[in-house]
């Protein structure tokens, strides 16, 4: 057998054993006490009720992989990639509009495959916890918008790169992440103008205690902005969130309206100096560095197996092309990129500690930061003790119960 078609075979089974065993311990992990912290936030019922929002999304999660496991080890199996080739060359369209072809089937029918449970997720399990505020109308929105923007952006882009590894020889993956890294910077420029509004809307903040409470804070810190915004996140789900989004003096700061309605001004502004924290101690400059690292990284790898025939015949492909290498490199690379987001989350979980603690000490309420988490854990039905497997492996966020301990033990946490 085709050693490339083995090693693709494990990662694509290792993968789903991983996430089956890293799940069911993150279930059996769960405490029905409710931890003392939580007094008075979660009641009994609720706290189940968290509890049964883990488990169902874990089983519905372990059913979706043991359909969509299979169904792609069958595709590369039964010579499915070449069946798509062999169609799109058909066209006789040239190489990089193949390849557009190529790659737009095969997204097509993924999401084709992955949109019955994209359907169940939101109006079955989001509805029946309460979460659910999406109409059909805007879910098919959400989609057609998506399409669109891979027309517009993913195209142009995958046009690009094609045409670097078609042109500029052993060169081109150097090319290629020096292309992207600027047109990844200048997306992050003109996504809260442009991108973000395609989706969501943004009203500027009404004037009041919350919009001078926000503004004296980010004037103390020297904090330059375009502006604070309320989100519609309400048209999508009642979960609650806060961001800051942009660069420079286009610096945007976002409320979720949600989040609006059920904290109070102090809450909210904790909330925000936590985020602001994140660009004071430069972590967002931080993960944009090390993002274009890890591109470079990418593109260098993929530049050791493009057109590699045994690859190839792993897929069993009639054809050797660019485009299909850079799809069928995505396979190979999938445990490096796993290692690689390990450290990203370690060092994310770290950043977490440090906007929070950031937060502390230039707002200097502590039990407001305390409560916004524990407001905003209990909105969200979030899991209060998940596996440390489970934090390690995919954890952004420190959980909550670890982060409050942290807040706590720092001096001065009496307001």
């Amino acid at each position: 057998m085709n050693a490339f078609l083995i090693i693709i075979l494990i990662i694509l089974i290792g993968d789903y054993v991983l996430g089956l065993v890293v799940d069911s311990l993150n279930v059996k992990h769960l405490k029905t006490d409710l931890p003392e912290a939580f007094s008075g936030y979660y009641d009994g019922e609720k706290y189940g009720k968290s509890q049964q929002y883990l488990k169902e999304n874990t089983r519905f999660d372990l059913i979706t992989g043991s359909i969509t496991t299979p169904a792609v080890i069958l595709f590369i199996l039964l010579g499915g990639f070449n069946w798509v080739d062999l169609w799109a060359r058909s066209l006789a369209w040239g190489p990089i509009a193949t390849g557009l072809v190529f790659v737009a089937i095969l997204l097509f029918g993924s999401q084709i495959l992955s949109l019955p449970f994209s359907i169940y997720s939101t109006f079955v399990i989001e509805e029946k916890y309460g979460f659910n505020k999406t109409t059909p109308k805007t879910f098919v929105l959400d989609l057609l918008k998506g399409w669109l923007l891979a027309v517009v952006i993913g195209a142009p882009v995958f046009s690009a790169i094609l045409w670097f590894f078609g042109q500029t020889g052993t060169m081109a993956w150097v090319y290629c992440w020096v292309a992207l890294t600027g047109i990844q910077i200048f997306l992050m420029f003109i996504a809260p103008v442009v991108i973000m509004p395609i989706f969501n809307k943004f009203v500027p903040l009404e004037e009041g205690e919350l919009k001078k409470a926000i503004e004296d804070y980010a004037e103390k810190q020297g904090f330059k902005m375009k502006g604070v915004f309320s989100m519609d996140g309400s048209k999508r789900s009642t979960k609650s969130n806060a961001f800051f989004t942009g660069f420079g003096r286009f610096r945007r700061i976002v409320l979720f309206d949600t989040l609006i309605s059920k904290h109070t001004t102090e809450e909210l502004v904790s909330i925000l100096a936590h985020e602001m924290g994140h660009y004071k101690k430069k972590h967002i400059l931080k993960s944009v560095i090390i993002s274009i690292l890890s591109t470079g990284l990418m593109f260098y790898i993929l530049s050791i197996f493009m057109n590699n025939p045994g690859l190839f015949s792993a897929f069993q492909m009639d054809h050797v092309s660019i485009y299909a290498s850079l799809l069928f490199f995505g396979f190979l690379y999938a445990p490096i990129e796993m290692i690689l987001s390990i450290f990203g989350n370690m060092l994310s979980r770290r950043h977490e500690y440090e906007a929070d603690a950031w937060a502390v000490r230039t707002y200097h309420r502590p039990q407001s930061m305390i409560a916004a988490l524990k407001k905003l854990s209990v909105d969200n039905l979030s899991n209060l003790t998940p596996h440390p497997l489970k934090v390690f492996l995919s954890y952004s966020h420190p959980p909550v119960l670890e982060r409050i301990r942290a807040i706590q033990g720092r001096r001065g946490t009496a307001r």
